[in-house]
């Protein structure tokens, strides 16, 4: 009798391992050379093994910066998750939003990987949107989709929630996060961070928030 030869197929963990391993070399030379100087058989050299191997996890160049972000995304994103039970009152939500988004903001490797972004999208314009959609947009949509909860309990006045939630996104952003993207300071202090994130939720609550005002509804 005839048998077939036995083919040898790498358990989930081992294939996970092998992505993982991709995952990191390519953070780092993303992040060291630049999207364009980043050569995926540089990759594939680092971490053992063939173009064509690497290939089988990402066919392309853009599907392997995907899974750099989404890395990142799944590192912090829970931070998010949790500063937003429906069951907080809105200044206490919003603060814990803030400090956790500027947590995950602050840390040197998202530093990197924004500058990164903003460096490369003239000329590589899907990483721009790419980037975007897979982190900060999905970032605002928490905060969206707790403010659009908050304005049905009659906690928020309505409005387009989506642009609340970038409005104070960008608030909490305007000085630490600015300061350490351009360079001008290498470190936030707990206080420092706290003075911005509190400014922007005091001046939210101030515009938006119905129990700081009459409950009469906006015209």
């Amino acid at each position: 009798m005839i048998t077939e030869p036995v083919t040898s197929v790498p358990s989930r963990s081992a294939r996970e391992t092998k992505r993982e391993a991709f995952v990191a070399v390519a953070r780092d030379a993303f992040l060291t050379h630049g999207y364009a100087a980043t050569a995926m058989s540089t990759i594939a050299a680092k971490v053992g093994g063939s173009k064509t191997t690497l290939w089988s996890y990402f066919p392309s160049k853009e599907e392997l910066f995907a899974a750099v972000v989404d890395e990142q995304v799944e590192r912090y994103g829970q931070a998010l998750e949790d500063s937003l039970s429906p069951e907080l009152p809105l200044r206490e939500a919003l603060y814990g939003f803030g400090i956790a988004m500027m947590g995950i903001v602050l840390t040197p490797e998202i530093i990197d990987l924004h500058r990164l972004v903003v460096g490369e999208a003239g000329r590589f314009p899907e990483m721009g949107t790419l980037f975007f959609e897979r982190g900060p947009k999905r970032g605002k949509a928490k905060l969206s989709a707790y403010l659009t909860a908050a304005m049905t309990s009659g906690r928020v006045y309505p409005s387009d929630p989506e642009r609340l939630a970038r409005q104070f996104a960008y608030m909490c952003q305007s000085n630490c996060h600015q300061a350490r993207l351009m360079g001008l300071t290498a470190q936030t202090s707990p206080q420092e961070l706290a003075a911005d994130v509190e400014a922007a939720v005091e001046t939210f609550v101030r515009a938006w928030g119905i129990a700081v005002r009459d409950a009469s509804p906006r015209s």
